[in-house]
């Protein structure tokens, strides 16, 4: 299903991200509706409605229009390296609720392939949230992360604590480990551990780094730099 809202990817410029989005509507068909209309201006390369089916509107040679303003790991305009992926779900605004198992499996199959076709490192595999904190908070803290995961897709630090991790993990140390992930460092700090926790540490979405969400960023951010 074609989307008009589409151009050329800069000369030269490796695909080497991977962004999830949820669409934050009330239908899939309503989101996809948007997603191809020619002023609306956004788009994906792909969309993931519920019960698993795929629909590609944008070719993953060609650039889409899907994470605005956006930073990571010290890179700006992040569509232009991007392949970006819309899951059904009707967001925070119109009832958020979990995932289904057969939309994720789904999901997890098309990363794969995407994974086997570009050089992305798991550590760029991320949230809408992670590259625009300030304005997103998709796929959200229901989004299984940890799942994906442990099929190959992004990054999840394992169960137990890393004694270096809890070490790491001191208070003053919580912007250079957010840095240190890929995080921008111009933005207010609760507004960047909420992000981080979204997504590593779902069960206490709050912007308060905590011992264990500071432990688990010193987790991350060692496999940051082991996989980028």
């Amino acid at each position: 299903m074609p989307s008009p809202n589409q151009d050329d990817r800069p000369p030269g410029l490796p695909v080497d991200m991977l962004i999830l989005h949820y669409t934050g509507m009330r239908s899939g068909a309503e989101a996809v509706a948007r997603l191809r209309d020619p002023a609306a201006r956004v788009s994906a390369h792909y969309v993931v409605e519920e019960d698993g089916a795929v629909l590609r509107l944008v070719p993953e040679a060609r650039r889409a229009w899907h994470a605005g303003i956006s930073h990571w790991r010290g890179q700006a305009g992040l569509n232009g390296r991007s392949i970006g992926i819309e899951v059904v779900n009707p967001g925070h605004e119109f009832g958020y609720r979990p995932f289904p198992a057969l939309q994720m499996a789904a999901l997890c199959d098309l990363c794969l392939g995407i994974l086997a076709r570009h050089p992305i490192p798991a550590i760029n595999v991320v949230a809408h949230s992670d590259v625009a904190p300030d304005r997103k908070q998709d796929p959200g803290e229901l989004f299984d992360w940890e799942g994906l995961a442990a099929n190959g897709v992004g990054l999840w630090p394992a169960a137990a604590a890393d004694p270096a991790a809890e070490a790491a993990a001191d208070p003053a140390a919580v912007p250079a480990l957010l840095a240190a992930i890929g995080y921008r460092a111009d933005l207010p700090l609760p507004l960047l551990v909420t992000a981080f926790q979204r997504h590593w540490w779902p069960a206490r979405v709050d912007g308060v780094a905590d011992a264990g969400t500071r432990a688990r960023m010193a987790a991350v951010a060692a496999l940051a730099a082991a996989s980028a």
